[in-house]
């Protein structure tokens, strides 16, 4: 008489995937199984999942392989849970067994019982951040002034990885910048009137949408000029500002603030409101030089040109407001 051949399957899932959103081939497998084992008990979400489908899972606190294989020596077909790190010290007695006796009387398979989708271990970072916030001294002190300084760093960080052209560092920078979003967030929880991570993405997708509406409606937008010019008209709409310079953040460096300003001047003032002097470059490629010439003859003239372009700035800035009440 033949012996029954037993068989065993190990169940990785995604801990960022909810509990029992397991693939149609785990769950065929679950209830075709003679037992069902896990290190973890009913307080595992995967495991609660899984009893709760009116299945019966053992909790194995001894050794799993010993378990395992056991039951599949025996003709037993076995699956096996795994907990959320995916038990990696498991999974490497499999292969080494495996290795020894490949001609063991019963199959090994490893079923991927969920999988990751694209953005999953930002659900990682909010968990982590939540654990810094409720565990770590320094962590616990910080406010969204304390961290503002942090902020500009991580910034002007960032912006010199781009310009390095350094993919690997601009993937780090990255990261330390995504890492203000989400302190900053955790931290507004705290607030009685404050916010949550969600509140920061769902404002941000609900914005996307509703200024592509050529990509999630129906209007026609023929070129990225068309997308740019709908794009101020929603959101026009939407701010209700009494100003074309309402919104831009005042703290942006000179240069920064200088082409903010401008761009929005234009759709107020006339092309001559400011009469200029006859441009002294004649391409892109002299603009760099011109300006560090004009910051070199303001050192020599002993001037801050920051705030020399500041002052400048702002006198336009009036223009513009004096033509938009006049």
């Amino acid at each position: 008489m033949v012996e029954p051949a037993g068989g065993i399957k190990v169940v990785l899932t995604s801990p960022r995937i909810a509990p029992g959103l397991l693939t149609r081939a785990t769950w065929q497998a679950l209830e075709a199984a003679d037992e069902i084992g896990a290190a973890g008990g009913p307080e595992h979400p995967d495991v609660q999942a899984v009893i709760g489908s009116g299945l019966v899972v053992t909790q194995v606190e001894a050794d799993a392989w010993s378990w395992l294989s056991s039951a599949a020596v025996a003709g037993r077909q076995v699956v096996w849970l795994t907990g959320d790190d995916g038990e990696p010290g498991l999974l490497r007695v499999v292969a080494d067994a495996r290795t020894r006796d490949p001609h063991a009387p019963y199959e090994v398979e490893i079923l991927h019982g969920s999988y990751d989708v694209p953005g999953a271990r930002l659900i990682d970072l909010v968990r982590v951040m939540d654990r810094l916030r409720r565990n770590c001294p320094w962590d616990q002190e910080q406010t969204h002034e304390s961290l503002a300084k942090y902020l500009l760093e991580e910034t002007y960080e960032t912006l010199e990885a781009i310009d390095t052209g350094d993919l690997s560092h601009l993937q780090e920078e990255l990261g330390d910048l995504l890492l203000q979003v989400a302190f900053h967030s955790r931290i507004a929880e705290d607030s009685e009137d404050g916010f949550t991570i969600d509140d920061v993405s769902g404002g941000i997708v609900e914005k996307l949408i509703r200024r592509h509406p050529h990509v999630f409606g129906t209007v026609d937008a023929a070129d990225a000029a068309a997308v740019e010019a709908n794009w101020e008209t929603i959101k026009a709409a939407e701010k209700q500002r009494n100003s074309v310079l309402e919104g831009i953040p005042l703290a942006l460096p000179a240069l920064a603030l200088a082409d903010k300003v401008l761009g929005r001047s234009a759709k107020v003032l006339p092309p001559d409101a400011s009469p200029e002097a006859e441009p002294t470059v004649a391409s892109a490629q002299e603009i760099g030089p011109e300006l560090l010439a004009i910051v070199r003859e303001a050192r020599r003239l002993g001037v801050d040109a920051e705030q020399a372009l500041r002052t400048a700035v702002g006198e336009l800035a009036d223009q513009v407001r004096a033509a938009e009440t006049a």
